[in-house]
């Protein structure tokens, strides 16, 4: 809505296409169109006027663009207004099948990103402590010599690759390819410190580590349980699906440490000790399997190991989990008699579980809940995981990740040739431009890299301890900032020592001035989202197209322009653009589609071509906003934005898979099991499905991963055409690039990926079931023994503490538990949103929430500047808000702030125009060591710290 002083001469409103039911009739219609804004808090006290809408006055006519917004992943459509070139007005897609109309204050004001003018205008180098301007041309020179030196001294790896879950699709799977083309895995994103234990957990569950069901699906549920999540805040839209469920009877439960927005909406808030997740999960199916509550039929046809999961919920009685959780028996027995009464419920987690150094185990605990209840495989059950970012869920699935390929294909020298094959390159060719030493018995081509949660160690360790051939030298920064992690310290050290520090981002972020440096810091423009398209990924799995709605400001450059300009300085374009048109130096976005697509079979993401994604994005209305499925029109049959996997080809016009798992439907429509990913048996027992199958299937028990030689054995073989034998020989439904061993299971009803049981034991995990470890830093001494963290160990070419640090007692000097979390007026490390004036105003100062018994035994009140203490040395200085929302012992802070560093301000570092309307000091400066065993994801939601009056 656009705003104008009431006394403005009224003008004479533009010609524009209709938008459908739009904000302003709306609001007519409803009679509320009366009253206005004003963004007070940012003008002079003569500069206030009542605001009131209007149209503005323009000779040109408007331009309709839709595109998606760039902040959480609900994937909100927008319509967005331009005239002569520029953006000048917008609306939330009343029409839109997940939004229908909503928006929060971050969509609200998305065209202040595209039209900011705090962004990086043009490349810069800090040379004697000033920022120099320079050409691109200068810049990719200078960048590409330092990298192409340290490549010869050090090797490949000494180069880290920080990608960002802002890219679009196209862009994620670019900048994996290009990581590739330089030759190392050390390369990876924000999903690293938000979900990758969601990854890890869930795919080792039950296949596929991604959000079951969807939003909409939620209006379906009987029961939502929300474990560490705060949709209010973090996915307020989300929150319009939530409540979409609850008016049509399903019961909120809330689990948090914290009494959130979320938790006022619930019919039952229930308080947790942080980092006690998985006591809690034991102690309901300690009551539900009491009760006989357990889905006995179910268990036994679909899930493997529940026996194990008996015999530790049976350790956790009523009074063990009261000691350890806080949870009293009378509400742990009533939430789970609502779990049993409420069917089909729904599990929604968020950072609040998955940030932990046994994060992995707490996914997997929330899985097995919901195969003890047999709420799989349904509508209004499942997992609904929200993530976090626009496009943090296609950027994983493209393979922005230190230990896996696009698709989630590991790192092994077969998933190499798989891609070499995509990518139409010898696989020697590629291999050679890795270092070919071996470290810890690995090659660096099929050994897992550095995550970006720890890149400061590859920094900062003696060389002669991690499993690389030299210490990282020089770091790209694309799209994520330094004060999303943990250790602030320890990064802005890391940041001080490397060679060169490369910042790719329209905006400058705390990886530009957060270093104590002269020099050797580069700033590139990358543009936004809506100065580019392509696709994106929604939390549901339904890929999304964006419109390019203005063209690049500045000198700013698409992110995938730019790593063309870096590849041919290094010499890979060649190499890496074989079968991608590249028009100037811009690649063109839909040959990098239809790449994908000619590889990305694991996970479906080879049916969704430029084509069908452009003809659902320009039929927004006509998908249903509970199933999302297409009644009429010409998607008619679909499932809006074909959530993968969508099976075969483009050609074979599979509907996509809103809810997985379900096999109350045939595959060819959407259907399917559990993935077959572990073989056949464990120990001698088997671990197929039994008498459990899809609708339509003519296996009707468990079955393998298809392959050549099972379509041999059931005589399918013939039901290939001649070309698609000869791709599919010798191959499998993963490695087969004509698609046909997909196209012939699923003709017979089969799901190409096997059908198994559900496993509660991951028998190639550290802990072959979830375990309860204390966190790394308790004020629980007393329960250390009973239940001990890890040894410290190798993980991801670094030595990781444990033990070691668990040992020590800090709770005595800092005794306050701290955890952290989101507001609903920032998003991720906070700069975009951070520079955004109508946002900024929203929230003005970094604070930290506590008590009001801590603050009085501190002399503290609501407002004072205080001094916050991490046991690891670091301290922040911020505002106290004291507030009964966390319990006495319990303390929370918002990361998004950036901009002061232990009290000091960086203001005076940033380049000339680029200072954020708001600056605060980062949580994550004074928060600690720990890291889960199996992903890597930094532990910031179970802490210590103390508070002192500043």
């Amino acid at each position: 809505m656009r705003l104008t002083r009431k006394t403005d001469q009224a003008p004479v409103a533009a010609a524009k296409p209709s938008l459908g039911l739009n904000r302003r009739q709306f609001l007519k219609s409803a009679g509320l169109a009366t009253g206005g804004i004003a963004a007070a808090s940012m003008l002079g006290a003569g500069m206030m006027r009542r605001a009131e809408a209007t149209e503005v006055p323009h000779d040109a006519p408007t331009e309709v663009k839709r595109t998606i917004c760039s902040h959480c992943a609900v994937g909100c459509g927008v319509y967005a207004e331009v005239q002569n070139g520029v953006w000048t007005g917008q609306e939330p897609a009343f029409d839109h099948p997940f939004n229908r109309g909503g928006h929060c204050a971050k969509g609200a004001s998305l065209r202040e990103v595209a039209h900011g003018d705090k962004r990086n205008k043009y490349p810069m180098k800090l040379e004697g402590g000033k920022w120099k301007r320079l050409s691109w041309e200068q810049a990719i020179n200078e960048i590409g010599d330092k990298m192409l030196k340290i490549r010869q001294e050090s090797g490949p790896d000494s180069v880290y690759f920080m990608g960002s879950a802002k890219f679009s699709n196209e862009q994620s799977y670019l900048y994996r390819k290009f990581a590739a083309m330089w030759g190392t895995n050390n390369v990876d994103h924000s999903a690293r410190i938000c979900h990758s234990t969601t990854v890890a957990g869930v795919a080792n569950t039950w296949g596929y580590g991604a959000q079951t069901n969807s939003f909409n699906d939620m209006h379906n549920s009987k029961l939502m349980l929300f474990v560490g999540s705060n949709p209010s805040e973090a996915h307020p839209v989300a929150m319009q699906h939530v409540l979409e469920g609850k008016e049509r009877g399903a019961k909120i439960i809330v689990v948090d440490p914290r009494f959130t927005r979320t938790a006022a909406k619930s019919d039952e808030y229930v308080h947790i000790r942080p980092g006690t997740d998985i006591p809690f999960i034991y102690g309901l199916l300690w009551h539900i399997f009491e009760n006989g509550w357990e889905d006995k039929s179910f268990i036994e046809s679909r899930v493997y190991g529940m026996e194990r999961i008996r015999e530790e919920a049976a350790k956790f009685t009523p009074e063990e989990v009261e000691n350890i959780a806080g949870v009293k028996k009378e509400q742990m027995y009533r939430v789970a008699k609502m779990l049993h009464e409420h069917k089909p419920g729904t599990i929604v987690w968020c950072m609040g579980g998955t940030q932990h150094h046994i994060g992995n185990a707490n996914t997997r605990s929330y899985c097995i809940l919901q195969l003890a209840l047999g709420n799989m495989g349904i509508s209004g059950g499942g997992t609904n995981i929200f993530r976090g970012h626009d496009n943090v869920q296609g950027a994983t699935d493209f393979g922005l990740l230190f230990d896996n390929l696009p698709g989630y294909y590991g790192l092994t020298s077969g998933a190499w040739g798989h891609w070499s094959r995509v990518w139409e390159l010898d696989p020697e060719w590629v291999n050679g431009r890795f270092d070919q030493g071996e470290y810890l018995g690995k090659k660096p081509q099929t050994s897992a890299g550095i995550p970006c949660s720890r890149w400061h160690d590859g920094v900062l360790e003696d060389k002669d301890k991690i499993a690389q051939k030299d210490n990282i030298r020089l770091a790209f920064f694309w799209g994520q900032s330094v004060n999303t992690e943990t250790r602030g310290r320890e990064v802005r050290e890391a940041l001080n020592k490397m060679d060169t520090v490369v910042v790719v981002d329209p905006h400058p972020t705390m990886a530009a001035v957060m270093p104590q440096r002269q020099d050797g810091v580069y700033i590139l423009p990358a543009c936004t989202q809506f100065e580019t398209y392509g696709s994106i990924t929604a939390s549901n799995r339904s890929l999304q197209w964006r419109d390019k709605v203005i063209e690049p400001h500045f000198e700013s450059l698409p992110d995938h322009t730019i790593m063309y300009k870096l590849a041919k300085k290094w010499g890979v374009d060649k190499e890496m653009f074989k079968n991608i048109k590249v028009n100037g130096e811009e690649p063109l976005v839909e040959d990098i589609t239809r790449e994908f697509n000619r590889g990305m079979w694991t996970i479906g993401y080879t049916g969704q071509s430029p084509e069908r994604l452009k003809m659902h994005q320009q039929n927004w209305g006509t998908f249903d906003f509970d199933t999302l499925e297409a009644p009429g029109g010409p998607a008619k049959g679909e499932t809006y934005g074909l959530p993968w996997p969508c099976w075969g080809t483009p050609e074979m016009k599979h509907p996509g898979s809103q809810i997985l798992y379900r096999n109350d439907r045939e595959v060819a429509n959407g259907g399917g099991c559990f993935r077959a990913r572990y073989g056949v048996e464990h120990n001698g027992t088997n671990i197929l499905a039994e008498g459990s199958f899809s609708k339509g299937s003519e296996l009707t028990d468990g079955y393998p991963e298809f392959t050549d030689k099972m379509l041999k054995q059931l005589g399918w073989w013939d039901d290939l055409t001649a070309e698609e034998k000869t791709a599919a020989e010798g191959k499998n439904w993963k490695t087969d690039l004509s698609g046909g061993i997909q196209r012939v299971a699923i003709k017979h009803g089969c799901i190409p990926y096997g059908n198994a049981k559900a496993r509660c034991v991951v028998w190639n995990f550290p802990d072959d079931i979830p375990l309860h470890r204390e966190p790394l830093y308790t004020p629980r001494r007393d329960l250390v023994s009973k239940y001990p963290t890890y040894e410290d160990r190798m993980v991801a070419r670094l030595p990781t503490l444990y033990k070691s640090i668990q040992d020590q007692d800090f709770s005595k000097d800092f005794p306050l538990v701290l955890t952290s979390g989101r507001l609903v007026e920032y998003e991720g490390g906070g700069e975009e949103t951070r520079s955004n004036p109508w946002l900024a105003e929203l929230q003005q100062e970094m604070f930290i929430e506590m008590n009001p018994a801590d603050a009085t035994d501190r002399g503290l009140r609501d407002g004072d500047n205080v001094w916050v203490h991490g046991p690891e040395g670091a301290k922040i200085k911020v505002k106290a808000m004291v507030t009964p929302r966390v319990i006495a012992g319990e303390c929370f802070m918002p990361y998004h702030f950036a901009g002061i560093f232990e009290g000091e301000s960086l203001v005076g570092k940033y380049p000339e125009g680029t200072v954020p309307y708001v600056q605060g000091e980062s949580a994550n400066t004074v928060l600690t060591y720990g890291y889960d065993v199996v992903t890597q994801m930094q532990e910031t939601k179970s802490s210590l710290c103390q508070i002192t009056k500043a």
